[in-house]
C-alpha cells in the first residue's frame, strides 16, 4: 500500500468530472487500499479518487468513531477511547431520494486543507452503489454518513465544499489557505 499525494486548490483536476469505474478487477482493490492509507494519514474521514488524481467514480469514508471501554467489568486498556476503523466504499455511487430536511455541518477537505464552513446538505438519502467486487448496493443513510458522502460525491462532479458558499464566504476561505501556505513558505 502507498500513501498518494493529495492535491489542493486551485489545482484544475478538481474540476473533473469523474468517469464510471467498469473494471472491478485487483488494480481497483490496490487503488482502494491505497486510498484508505492516504485518507488515514491526512487524517480525514473521506476522500474520492480525483483528489489523488484519478478521475473515477470512488470514494472511500470512515467515520472512525471512538469506542468507549467499560472499565466497570473488568476491562482493561491504556487508552480511554479506542479508535475502531470501519471503512465503507462507494464505487459509482447515486443520490435517489434526498430528504427536503436539510442538516448544516462545519465541513472540511483535504483538498482545502484547514479551512471550514457551514454547508446546508439533505439529513438523510438514500444511495446506491457498487463496492470493489461490482456487489450492487442500496440503503437508507443519515447523519454524518449521509453529509459525507454527498460531500464526496460532489469531488465526483467536480464540485468543492466552498462552491456550496456564497462568493464572498468562498473568497475569504481562499484568501485564508492562500496566507495560511504563504506563512508556511508554501507556493500556491
Amino acid at each position: 500500500m502507498s500513501i498518494l499525494p493529495i492535491i489542493e486548490v486551485p489545482d484544475p483536476r478538481l474540476k473533473t468530472i469523474s468517469e464510471p469505474v467498469t473494471e472491478f478487477d485487483d488494480e481497483l482493490k490496490t487503488l482502494v487500499d491505497d486510498m484508505f492509507e492516504t485518507m488515514y494519514d491526512a487524517p480525514g474521514i473521506g476522500l474520492a479518487a480525483i483528489q489523488v488524481g484519478v478521475p473515477k467514480r470512488i470514494l472511500v469514508i470512515d467515520l472512525q468513531e471512538p469506542v468507549e471501554h467499560d472499565h466497570e467489568h473488568g476491562e482493561h486498556c491504556d487508552h480511554e477511547h479506542e479508535v475502531v476503523n470501519d471503512p465503507k466504499v462507494f464505487i459509482n455511487p447515486e443520490i435517489l431520494d434526498p430528504s427536503s430536511d436539510l442538516n448544516s455541518y462545519n465541513e472540511g477537505c483535504l483538498s482545502v486543507p484547514d479551512q471550514y464552513a457551514e454547508v446546508d446538505r439533505p439529513a438523510a438519502i438514500t444511495a446506491r452503489w457498487q463496492d470493489v467486487n461490482g456487489k450492487r448496493h442500496e440503503a437508507q443513510i443519515d447523519g454524518m454518513l449521509a453529509t459525507c458522502l454527498q460531500h464526496e460525491m460532489d469531488h465526483l462532479e467536480g464540485i468543492l465544499f466552498i462552491d456550496h458558499l456564497s462568493r464572498l464566504k468562498r473568497k475569504m476561505v481562499l484568501k485564508k489557505l492562500e496566507k495560511q501556505r504563504k506563512d508556511q513558505g508554501i507556493a500556491a
